[in-house]
């Protein structure tokens, strides 16, 4: 309003592009029942101030141009705006605060010294938003820990919507239902949302923190790779099973092993390992060479390294690095 009264007072000298600061200020702060009527005031304003202009030169018009095709702009994006129902910073920070709660829901619990669990998420493009997500619960009363790296179909920001939903959704199913019952609960879920992309991979890995054995399901997703200490050795598990939500009553088998003291495991999506141009077995191989290499002086940080040398910036990518000391 201060703006307006002074560009209406000293409309010669105040230039009117100056309307453009309300203008931003209140496509920011106002929700879209008002930022309408606020961008009309202004328009109302920018021509009472042109008749009030001793002499219209082309620089006038133009600056009037670029006001109404801004108000134009602002104006449509309320429009936008009116489906969520708040301002533009207010849902900025609404999603941001739904995305932490989400992925913090989805944090892997802690586990005893005697085991090393890290993860790692890189966004195709560098956004905070991806398609990959990792979620992971303990049982109340159990050694059982239950963890699911899971492929979303798409990248970057097009699949991040979906998979803060159904991050939230397979946490509460992860924590809920015995280890057999989890990918096919999964599969009924997403075939219920009936979306058009509405498909994603997984592996579940169900693992006795005690003797160290683990139970892996996957739905079309890359295998886990497991360490063999005493021989240094990378072990491929493929656990068989469909892509989650294109088949009704999919089953979905199972591989036992063990984790001894200075084994571990890797469970990751197929953006670290597979290209337009490269076969996703080639990829394994790679990954598994890399691996070699960056955990021979140790697994701390061994996640973080691992998805920074693999895959590419245009893909997203997640990686579970277990490691039992």
């Amino acid at each position: 309003m201060a703006i307006t009264a002074v560009v209406m007072t000293w409309p010669s000298n105040i230039p009117l592009t100056s309307l453009m600061v309300p203008l931003l200020l209140g496509s920011l702060l106002l929700g879209p029942r008002h930022l309408p009527w606020f961008v009309v005031f202004l328009m109302v304003m920018l021509m009472l101030t042109v008749g009030r202009q001793e002499e219209i030169v082309l620089r006038t018009v133009l600056a009037i141009a670029i006001v109404f095709l801004l108000c134009f702009i602002v104006l449509v994006t309320s429009f936008r705006r009116s489906r969520l129902g708040v301002a533009g910073v207010l849902g900025e920070s609404m999603l941001v605060d739904l995305r932490d709660r989400i992925l913090n829901q989805g944090g892997i619990p802690h586990l005893s010294e005697e085991w090393l669990v890290e993860s790692a998420l890189r966004s195709a493009g560098g956004t905070p938003f991806a398609g990959d997500f990792v979620v992971a619960t303990r049982p109340r009363n159990s050694r059982r820990v239950e963890l699911a790296v899971v492929d979303v179909s798409g990248k970057g920001e097009q699949a991040g919507t979906r998979a803060l939903l159904l991050s939230g959704a397979f946490g509460g199913l992860l924590g809920a239902l015995p280890p057999g019952e989890f990918l096919p609960a999964a599969n009924d879920y997403l075939l219920r949302q009936d979306w058009e992309e509405g498909f994603a991979t997984a592996v579940h890995l169900s693992l006795d923190t005690g003797t160290g054995e683990f139970e892996i399901r996957a739905a079309g997703h890359p295998p886990a790779a497991q360490l063999d200490a005493g021989s240094g050795r990378w072990t491929i598990h493929q656990a068989e099973g469909p892509v989650l939500g294109l088949i009704e009553d999919a089953e979905f088998s199972m591989v036992r092993g063990l984790l001894r003291p200075g084994d571990a495991l890797l469970l990751y999506t197929d953006g670290l390992v597979e290209t337009p141009r490269r076969d996703i077995g080639l990829g394994i191989d790679r990954m598994l060479g890399h691996a070699e290499r960056l955990l021979r002086d140790g697994f701390d940080g061994g996640a973080d390294r691992l998805v920074e040398s693999l895959g590419s910036e245009n893909d997203d990518r997640a990686l579970v690095l277990l490691h039992r000391r």
